[in-house]
């Protein structure tokens, strides 16, 4: 039946699966409410654009489905942007739907007007679009689906007029049949199993675009040795002993990557936030497999690129390296030896974080999902916190935003209701995002917040001291943060040991309600 247009979108979502959307209404976007629960969908009302996005940032990530977020005309839009960026960077199935005004160039004055608002949403997302009618809108969001399945996933905005959204429409049309999947065949993954059995020192770099594969069994029947990018941790999971772990960032690694006679990487941009340096630091054959052209034409000139989904070429070379014999010279005491000297490196580079990591790890079910922010205690455990599986360590990689971990990881615990999921925050970070914490309170979140409070943007005055900056504007006054978490109604817990702190984070979870576990570097005495 005919409904105004803000509805059908809202039953056309439903149909394709969304269950949940984030966001907040206003004056401009009312009309995207209407037909929310009338087609069955969960609303999670944020306190902020920007924890909306981030919530459908985590619960994204934690699904597999796409986020939906409904956000109002202008400053709504402005807001949310820093999630689209962080989405875009990080590959993440975002989809933002706006209203806008109906007419912005020859009225000036109105309420949320932006110069050009599809324009500004554009430089942070795949795509930025506007519906001028009802068939354009059904066809923007069947466009936006089609491309989540088909094709690298990145955050997609959506802008409907207002009058457009108030309109009376007809029902969205039914599903698209999805486009059907092509597999990798042997013949197009045939130069990697050409060059493999000649390799002695063959080398993957398995990135977040290589998860949910076989690639442990392919590394044990090929003797490869590999490296997993931050988002490719837990890939190969914890233990393999040829596996150099999440340690491209280690200046030395350039050293080991030159001593491989192949190097295969797989679902990786191998971007600056992955290496820290222009050059992987390959001197031999580079073979590249990515779904992104762009990712195969970038600065490390791989001689062999294969343009496909590296899970479809993970299934290929599973069946492809069955009978296949390890005849490798890498060696488990030349990668433990390595790792043990990486591992105390990063220990002390930012003393005193690596034993509180070890701590939250041993008390954690194994099956449970963490969200971290820019801080340094996600930094140092990047590094040394192996993953059993992948996909279960999520962070904002690229773009590299504060306030991140809190918002995401309530959209991640929506997602998977009655499974354990953590997050990570630093005392700076939490000031971003902390009104988020209402709305975990209002879910009944059994959620852990690692507060890591050491007082200051430590990172930001390491960075300054080695550039011989006097520190400026490093220290924020903080508040109690216990009470500040009480006072949303949350439990709070300050554990004087890594004992105490097992018990909280055991308690945590168990809890009808969010915890915040406020741990300082004094932790260790």
């Amino acid at each position: 039946m005919k409904r105004p247009l803000g509805a059908q979108i809202s039953h056309m979502l439903k149909d394709r699966g969304v269950d949940v959307i984030f966001g907040i209404p206003g004056v401009h976007n009312q009309e995207m409410y209407r037909g929310i629960e009338e087609a069955g969908i969960t609303h999670v009302l944020a306190r902020h654009e920007q924890g909306a996005g981030f919530m459908a940032d985590g619960y994204a990530r934690a699904t597999g489905k796409p986020g939906v977020a409904y956000v109002i005309t202008g400053p709504g839009v402005c807001n949310i942007m820093t999630p689209m960026g962080q989405a875009y960077s990080d590959s993440v199935p975002l989809l933002v739907l706006s209203s806008c005004l109906d007419e912005a160039a020859a009225r000036k004055g109105q309420l949320h007007q932006m110069n050009d608002q599809e324009i500004a949403a554009a430089t942070v997302c795949d795509w930025s679009a506007t519906a001028e009618s009802a068939k354009a809108a059904f066809a923007l969001v069947e466009r936006a689906f089609e491309e989540f399945d088909s094709r690298r996933p990145r955050s997609k905005h959506i802008q409907v007029p207002i009058a457009l959204l108030q309109a009376e429409a007809d029902p969205a049309p039914a599903p698209n049949m999805p486009a059907l999947r092509t597999k990798a065949t042997a013949t197009e993954i045939a130069p990697i199993l050409s060059l493999l059995p000649l390799a002695r020192r063959p080398l993957f770099i398995l990135g977040g675009g290589a998860s949910g594969a076989y690639w442990r069994q392919i590394m044990a029947r090929t003797g490869a040795a590999c490296f997993q990018t931050y988002a490719g941790r837990g890939t190969v999971g914890a233990g393999y002993p040829l596996d150099f772990g999440s340690t491209l960032a280690r200046p030395g690694s350039a050293e080991v990557i030159a001593r491989a006679d192949l190097v295969v990487a797989i679902g990786t941009e191998l971007a600056e936030v992955d290496l820290w340096r222009t050059h992987l630091g390959h001197q031999s054959t580079m073979v590249r497999v990515d779904i992104d052209p762009t990712v195969l034409a970038d600065d490390q000139r791989a001689e062999i690129k294969i343009l496909a989904d590296a899970r479809d070429v993970a299934d290929a070379l599973l069946l492809a390296t069955e009978d296949m014999t390890p005849n490798t010279d890498w060696t488990e005491s030349e990668v433990a030896e390595t790792r043990a000297v990486w591992h105390a490196e990063t220990d002390a580079e930012r003393p005193g974080i690596v034993p509180v990591c070890k701590a939250l790890r041993d008390c954690l079910p194994a099956e449970t999902m963490i969200y971290s922010d820019m801080t340094q205690f996600a930094y140092v455990a990047k590094e040394v916190w192996e993953m059993h599986r992948p996909g279960h360590w999520h962070h904002p990689y690229g773009f590299g935003t504060l306030g991140y971990a809190l918002p995401a990881g309530i959209g991640g615990a929506v997602g998977r209701p009655g499974l354990p999921t953590i997050v990570i925050i630093g005392d700076y970070g939490f000031h971003y995002t902390m009104a988020e914490l209402g709305v975990a309170v209002e879910l009944g979140l059994p959620l852990p917040i690692i507060l890591w409070d050491n007082g200051k943007l430590k990172e930001i005055e390491d960075s300054m001291t080695g550039a011989q900056i006097a520190p400026n504007a490093v220290i924020a006054k903080n508040p109690d943060f216990c009470k500040l978490a009480e006072a949303f109604g949350a439990r709070s817990a300050a554990p004087g040991s890594l004992d105490e702190m097992h018990q909280a984070v055991k308690d945590a979870l168990e809890a009808d309600g969010p915890t915040l576990i406020h741990v300082t570097p004094g932790l260790l005495g």
